[in-house]
């Protein structure tokens, strides 16, 4: 099925797990396919608007995909003093790259993602996503593996954000979270620099992911700083983990609120208060972070529920 057909009398169901499944209706599909890499379905739902689901999970909706991309975006950007040059990998609906840009400072942004069909299809039927940031001048855009990109390019970036879907076992994305894969990120960094890496769900009994992800930084970076927001379209609180390199998390953030000012961000759902909120975890997931793994090359972590 593909090209804006009239659905309304169906459901979208999302299976999480065998337990659990979520139902939206469809008011209208705008596109049902697949790519080289994956399932795309892009659809209207009655209650969260545009929808973008990938081998049918909820990916992106229009109801909320601005606190998604400003938390997974901002920190990472604030935190770093004078971010000039960010790269981007992964970040298909082009709401990462158009949030980077915000930032006036910045000025390259580099995005690579490797499924170039997916880009295609959201700039062309959700182009509210990308807003533009296709044509800004400073962005570059990159159809190609991350990793291979990461591995054989030399260029050296202020900030880096991993924009990925979860490490699956038969998805192209297992070894971009490894110890060894973050060693090279970390040397893609300039001598002060910022990663920053959407990690999972943060609800407790479900965040092996994000422990997994923070546990395997840490052995990297200087410093990481997990933290979380609640995202209604997922149905859950989401987590993302900063890390630093030749940075000092409590100095930064000591700045964020003269640099919102100073950079004329135009934030919807951010300050420097609810940005400091979002690190103060639960004691059941500070708990349950400290249980994470370490992933490797020759023992990478899959995300299984």
């Amino acid at each position: 099925m593909s090209d804006e057909s009239d659905n309304s009398g169906i459901w979208y169901r999302e299976d999480f797990g065998d337990s659990i499944s979520y139902l939206n209706k469809v008011q209208k599909v705008y596109f049902s396919g697949n790519s080289k890499f994956q399932k795309i379905d892009i659809v209207q739902l009655g209650f969260l608007g545009k929808t973008l689901y990938l081998d049918s999970k909820i990916q992106s909706a229009q109801l909320d995909e601005y606190i998604y991309h400003e938390s997974l975006v901002h920190p990472a950007l604030l935190v770093h003093p004078q971010p000039k040059k960010v790269l981007i990998i992964g970040g298909g609906e082009g709401a990462t790259l158009r949030e980077v840009l915000k930032h006036k400072n910045v000025e390259k942004a580099v995005m690579v993602d490797i499924d170039g069909e997916l880009v295609e299809f959201c700039k062309k039927y959700m182009p509210e996503w990308s807003d533009g940031a296709y044509d800004d001048p400073r962005a570059e855009l990159i159809i190609g593996d991350a990793k291979a990109y990461i591995e054989k390019e030399e260029e050296k970036f202020d900030v880096i954000i991993s924009d990925l879907t979860e490490p699956l076992e038969e998805g192209p994305s297992v070894y971009l979270f490894t110890k060894e894969f973050y060693n090279k990120i970390y040397n893609r960094l300039n001598n002060k620099g910022v990663f920053i890496a959407q990690s999972g769900s943060a609800f407790m009994g479900i965040a092996q992911f994000m422990a997994t992800n923070y546990k395997t930084l840490q052995t990297v970076f200087d410093e990481v700083i997990p933290y979380q927001i609640f995202i209604f379209s997922f149905s859950m609180m989401w987590g993302f983990n900063l890390a630093l390199k030749n940075l000092n998390f409590n100095d930064e953030i000591k700045q964020l609120k003269d640099r919102i000012s100073k950079r004329d961000l135009k934030l919807k759902h951010l300050d420097s208060e609810s940005i400091q909120s979002m690190t103060i975890l639960s004691k059941e997931l500070r708990e349950e972070l400290e249980k994470g793994i370490i992933s490797t090359d020759s023992s990478p972590f899959f995300w299984t529920l």
